[in-house]
């Protein structure tokens, strides 16, 4: 079948035009993301404020190497560092870089059988460091964690000599009233689904405050003004990471 110069001409010129569309909808959809990305910094940085008000240092970076560079100096002196279970390490690159780069014992609990498990919840609290994420933190500068063991939050609470959390922009909620929202409809389902737990909100997306004996949601912990000064450091990263 022929084309003649006018079929060829018209296809060009939709052609041109689609292009031009579909570059205005990917320039569109970057200055969306920017624009996304600069309301939630500006949304941290309330969240940095509040929790200094709470005697929890924060910090605000762009990205995974800034942390990276953050965390070494705070654990320079360290000899020994444990880490609660948390996704967000690992999509970081900070599990990682801790199994690398630390000089003293660093001990990655992912390494451990389910006996050496045991024992590492009790060695937590004698750690110089405890790396944990959290389940969301609130525009009060609080922290809401929900745990199946109770060793986190445990070892956030008492112990260890500092702890620090990292954590995605996507943990950012207004109040506790959206902590637990989001850990009813986000993290405990997300987490229920990749530890292959068959309870109700694995199967429909939402906590159905369930007796399941795979339940993972037994401890619930608010932790807001702190007594010692700065143990608590707060890393958040200007993008999503973790449930």
């Amino acid at each position: 079948m022929s084309i003649t110069i006018l079929d060829f001409f018209a296809k060009y010129v939709i052609f041109i035009l689609y292009s031009g569309h579909t570059a205005q909808n990917d320039e569109r959809n970057d200055n969306m993301n920017e624009n996304v990305k600069a309301a939630l910094k500006k949304r941290a940085e309330k969240v940095i404020s509040a929790l200094e008000k709470n005697n929890m240092k924060g910090y605000l970076v762009d990205s995974p190497d800034e942390a990276k560079q953050i965390i070494k100096e705070l654990i320079k002196d360290d000899k020994l560092i444990v880490s609660g279970g948390t996704m967000t390490l690992k999509e970081t690159g900070i599990q990682d870089f801790l199994n690398e780069n630390y000089s003293g014992i660093y001990i990655d609990r992912e390494k451990l059988s389910p006996d050496e498990v045991n024992d590492l919840y009790r060695m937590a609290f004698s750690a110089d460091t405890y790396f944990a994420s959290t389940n969301a933190i609130t525009e009060y500068g609080e922290l809401y964690n929900v745990d199946g063991t109770g060793n986190r939050v445990a070892a956030m609470i008492f112990g260890p000599k500092q702890v620090i959390i990292v954590a995605g922009l996507n943990k950012i909620v207004t109040d506790l009233h959206s902590a637990v929202d989001r850990l009813e409809t986000i993290a405990s389902p997300a987490n229920c689904v990749r530890l292959g737990r068959n309870t109700p909100c694995a199967k429909t997306g939402r906590c159905a405050h369930c007796l399941s004996p795979d339940r993972i949601c037994n401890d619930y912990v608010i932790m807001a003004h702190q007594r010692d000064k700065d143990r608590i450091k707060v890393i958040l990263i200007s993008d999503e990471y973790g449930y």
